[in-house]
């Protein structure tokens, strides 16, 4: 979702579970959007959040810099701890291509059939990581949720500190009675087994 359309939609202002009970501004979708089968009709998808060390905002085009600069500068580290393959990120990623990704997400978003966040510093300069909430495949799992942060945001402890905060945000202020956080909470041996079981059924 382009980031100019977000200062017209509602703002609330809700804890959200960081240390010291830091505070957190968040906009949301309005509920008259496209029906989804997977994500409440009802529900407003957050599209702002922010914090004293970051923001949380929707991928799409107005981001294809800073996202292209992210995971370009943590191609092995990505490939060895988000995908498992050389397959994404890689050297040979065009201009084009990342657009076409941007693009891709943003309908996606828009369409609710899944959501991507950047997390980005709080004056929005650079991005740290990248939050995916989508469907989730295995039965039992009200969603999936995958998340990145860049080698250097790893080795200074944002990793983790990421991941406690996300499972609050999905806890608190999404309508999932579980979540499946996959290569995390659940080991990826574990969940391509369960994958591969759904996928037979």
């Amino acid at each position: 979702m382009n980031l100019k359309i977000t200062a017209a939609l509602a703002a609330t202002v809700l804890a959200v579970g960081l240390p010291a009970a830091a505070t957190a501004a968040t906009e949301a979708t309005p509920a008259t959007v496209q029906e989804s089968p997977w994500i409440a009709t009802g529900f407003m998808v957050p599209v702002l959040v922010q914090t004293p060390g970051f923001k949380v905002v929707p991928l799409g085009p107005a981001l294809v810099k800073v996202d292209f600069d992210a995971y370009m500068s943590s191609i092995d580290h990505l490939q060895k701890t988000f995908t498992r393959s050389t397959a994404w990120p890689h050297a040979g990623i065009t201009d084009a291509d990342a657009m076409l990704d941007m693009e891709t997400e943003q309908a996606r978003f828009t369409k609710r059939e899944s959501f991507a966040y950047a997390v980005l510093t709080p004056d929005g300069a650079r991005e740290r990581g990248c939050i995916y909430v989508y469907p989730s495949p295995v039965k039992g799992y009200d969603a999936m949720v995958r998340i990145w942060v860049t080698k250097a945001e790893h080795d200074a402890g944002f990793d983790a500190a990421l991941y406690s905060w996300a499972t609050n945000w999905l806890k608190t202020d999404w309508p999932f009675t579980k979540v499946a956080y996959p290569g995390r909470a659940i080991a990826w041996t574990e969940w391509d087994a369960l994958v591969a079981g759904s996928e037979v059924k």
